[in-house]
């Protein structure tokens, strides 16, 4: 008689309180060492790493409603940072009456997942929006090469493209510092499937950012590396399709898996103590829906060890790859949880 497959716990993922020499982390005020060390892992080993920040200079280009709707004003801005000349169109949603408004910086502005509905929703919940395209900053494909955006200004770089365009977050957050509309200490990150996983390593690595929200992101996202859900997302698979994602580095790791020193837990527990939220799909096995889960409870144990267990978050609906009308609900519910002391709805620590 076969004998059950023993599922994949927590406790089998590295553990994310020992230092590479070995020494645990003893008390909380030691976990930002520790988050450093796997930040550089990270970067050094899968993402590459950051380009170097550049000074950003804000130029306004047109403002607005938003069609008929009087309740929302929209501005139209453009970013350019550094001598490089780099530019970024950021489109800001917001309430049309006076005050300051937190806001979620969503980089998904070359796909068409957000749709009208979706911008009414977040300015009625009294939220602002900004949206960017984060291919301004660097090709989605391969045969593309690293030409153009942060390649031509940094062609040293080691940086794939998620990491550029999570430079990207981190551009648009400067520039939302001074915006008078805007809470800049109320700032979300949001993004789809790659735009998940770039969300996701934005708001690891940028202490602005007050709540992290990748939806559906899968496979060096959300998800788990040793422990892909059957039929879901392997590493062999992402750096098949998109190597010029990552550093050049990670393909040394397809079919070692395990000797990875981190998983996908380490970039969600960078985001502590901050708030970190991730929405997912039980229908969208290629993102890995039961492994998500797996890092999920096992990057809680050190929101738990830090005492912000609260700040921590998973929430799944039916259906397939998407970013919906939901998923923002549940990111707003979330937003207003961490930012205001809303009580959570149910469905917080749901299941796959």
């Amino acid at each position: 008689m076969s004998q059950p497959v023993r599922r994949a716990t927590p406790t089998d993922l590295p553990d994310l309180l020992c230092f590479a020499d070995g020494r645990r982390v003893a008390m909380p005020g030691e976990w930002p060492a520790r988050r450093a060390e796997l930040l550089e892992l990270l970067q050094d080993l899968q993402y590459g790493h950051l380009p170097p920040e550049l000074p950003v200079q804000a130029c306004q280009l047109s403002s607005g409603g938003f069609g008929s709707q009087p309740d929302l004003a929209v501005t139209q801005h453009r970013l350019t940072m550094g001598e490089q000349g780099l530019g970024l169109l950021v489109t800001v949603y917001r309430p049309a009456v006076a005050g300051t408004f937190p806001v979620v910086i969503d980089g998904d502005g070359c796909w068409r997942g957000l749709t009208d509905e979706i911008i009414l929703a977040v300015g009625q919940r009294g939220y602002a929006l900004a949206v960017f395209n984060r291919l301004e900053l660097a090709p989605d494909y391969a045969a593309s090469g690293r030409t153009g955006g942060l390649y031509a200004a940094f062609p040293d770089g080691d940086f794939g493209a998620l990491a550029a365009w999570a430079w990207g977050y981190h551009r648009v957050v400067d520039f939302l510092q001074t915006h008078p509309g805007v809470d800049a200490e109320r700032i979300a990150v949001t993004g789809h499937s790659r735009g998940g996983k770039t969300a996701l390593l934005a708001g690891a690595t940028e202490e602005r950012i007050a709540v992290t929200a990748p939806n559906d992101s899968g496979c060096c996202g959300a998800g788990c590396t040793r422990f892909p859900d059957e039929g879901g997302e392997r590493l062999a698979d992402i750096t098949r399709g998109f190597p010029h994602w990552f550093s050049p580095r990670l393909n040394g790791f397809v079919g070692k898996e395990f000797d990875l020193p981190f998983d996908q837990h380490a970039l969600k527990a960078a985001v502590a103590p901050r708030a970190l939220l991730s929405t997912e799909a039980r229908g969208d096995t290629w993102a890995s829906p039961r492994g998500t889960r797996l890092t999920h409870e096992a990057a809680r144990d050190i929101y738990r060890a830090l005492g912000v267990e609260s700040r921590i978050g998973i929430w799944y609906r039916d259906g397939g790859h998407a970013h919906t009308l939901d998923d923002w609900r549940a990111l707003l519910d979330f937003c207003d949880l961490q930012f205001y002391g809303k009580p959570a709805p149910q469905g917080f620590d749901s299941r796959p």
